[in-house]
Order: C-alpha cells, then sequence, then structure tokens
C-alpha cells in the first residue's frame, strides 16, 4: 500500500502571474498517484494549474495575510490544513503577538472542519525556544500539527531533531513542512533525501512532509543547488522523479 505522506513544495514562479512566465504545464506532469499527494506554495491562493488533482495547502505566510484578499482565501478553505506563519521567529513575530492572532482569527477557521498546523520554525535554538513559547501560550487551544522546517547535510540528525520534537510534543503530529539537504554534492543530497524521506514514510507520528523545492532558481545562498527538484528550463530533476515515484526510495 501506498504510504502518501509527500507534499509538492510548488514556487508561485511556476504559476504565470503578472510579469513572470511561469511553467503551469509542468503540473501537469505531476504524479499524485504514488506517494506525492498534496501541493503548497506558501501562498493562500491555490495554483489554477492543479486542476483539483491533489489536495492544497494553503499558508497564512506572514501578517500581511491576515487582511485584503489572501485573507479571503483563508476564510473560504473548508475541509482544509492551514498553515500558520513561516519562520515568524526570523520576521519580528513575537510568541506573544502568534498567539493572539492564534485566538482571533486562526482558531475560528476549525468552524469549517479545518485543522490547522503550528507556526514552522527553523531548527535552530532561536526556532526552537519561539515554538516552546507559542505552544505554551495556546495550550488550551493548541494546534493539530507542529511544523518543522530542517536544513543540514546529516540525515541522522534530521532524524534525531524530529525524534526529539516528537518527545517533547507527543500529542501533535508533525508536518514538516520544509526540508532539505544543504550538501553541495549530489549524492550525498540523494543519500539524505532517501535516509530521512523513509524514516518519516515509516513513522507513524508524522503527517506529512515538503522537500524544498520544486522552482527553477535556486532561493538564496543557504539552500543547495544540488537539491533543486527542478531545472531552469522548468524539467523535473531526478531527485523530483525519485520522489514522486520510489517508496522506499533507493541511493
Amino acid at each position: 500500500m501506498v504510504i502518501k505522506k509527500r507534499c509538492l513544495l510548488w514556487d508561485w514562479t511556476n504559476t504565470d502571474g503578472p510579469g513572470h512566465k511561469g511553467v503551469p504545464y509542468q503540473m501537469d506532469k505531476v504524479k499524485f498517484d504514488g506517494p506525492m499527494h498534496a501541493v503548497s506554495n506558501w501562498n493562500t491562493w491555490t495554483p489554477p494549474e492543479l486542476k483539483g488533482r491533489a489536495p492544497f495547502r494553503p499558508m497564512i505566510h506572514d501578517l500581511a495575510k491576515l487582511s485584503g484578499g489572501d485573507w479571503q482565501n483563508i476564510s473560504n478553505t473548508k475541509n482544509g490544513i492551514i498553515h500558520f506563519f513561516n519562520e515568524p521567529e526570523r520576521a519580528g513575530i513575537s510568541p506573544q503577538q502568534a498567539a493572539d492572532i492564534w485566538f482571533k482569527q486562526v482558531v475560528p477557521l476549525r468552524q469549517h472542519a479545518n485543522k490547522l498546523v503550528s507556526p514552522s520554525c527553523a531548527s535552530d535554538p532561536e526556532g526552537q525556544a519561539w515554538i516552546a513559547d507559542f505552544m505554551h501560550r495556546v495550550a488550551k487551544d493548541p494546534p493539530d500539527f507542529l511544523g518543522l522546517h530542517y536544513y543540514g547535510t546529516d540525515g541522522k540528525a534530521a532524524i534525531k531533531y524530529f525524534e526529539e520534537m516528537h518527545t517533547k510534543y507527543p500529542k501533535h503530529p508533525l508536518y514538516i513542512s520544509e526540508l532539505a539537504s544543504t550538501s553541495r554534492d549530489h549524492g550525498d543530497v540523494v543519500a539524505f533525501t532517501v535516509d530521512v524521506a523513509n524514516f518519516l514514510d515509516e513513522t507513524t507520528w508524522v503527517f506529512e512532509y515538503g522537500f524544498f523545492g520544486c522552482m527553477r532558481t535556486v532561493a538564496d545562498g543557504f539552500v543547495s543547488p544540488a537539491a533543486q527538484l527542478m531545472k531552469r528550463d522548468g524539467s523535473f530533476d531526478d531527485l523530483m522523479l525519485k520522489l514522486m515515484s520510489e517508496q522506499p526510495m533507493h541511493k
């Protein structure tokens, strides 16, 4: 039986928009009948090229998404899984501010049968301290899932981190909304991806995870070009093909 836990992190630039040409036709080539079964794009709007083929996971990425058309998109979401804030500790959002917004705007989204993901913080000490503070402040009405990010070069260290976070928050299945090797060596990236993906697929307290990222250009100097899931011309890298098709994955 196929274990469906992999979420495609489909960059917003892949969608045609004002002032830029995307590669929306590539979405037609994504296999959703295997382990890949959901899509996220760090935004509130669903990529039209998805055409209803898989669930979309909207995100309240930052404070700007709490009003206007973005908030209307979130408010209209029903029977969904909604992400709340992306690395808020690096965006100047305090745990108290996030908790206030959580109770005022986010928790009521459950009235439409939505499930909620906590803010996804980085795995460094600052990120861990932030999420610990937030989870304490919202303990009376906590998230359905614990959102996490992890970047590094050691697959065993990644697995250890996930185990430690599960031990700290055993009631909250993990939603790993960003994950990747930062090694510049492609072989090392493949080994990291295979080892971590196989662990996550087999682990009952992991709900869903997404490898970063399906985009034509490298996001910044931190992430690795060797971990890209899409080439500059929009075609899929071999790592993307493996994530779509292999379970268990092989080196």
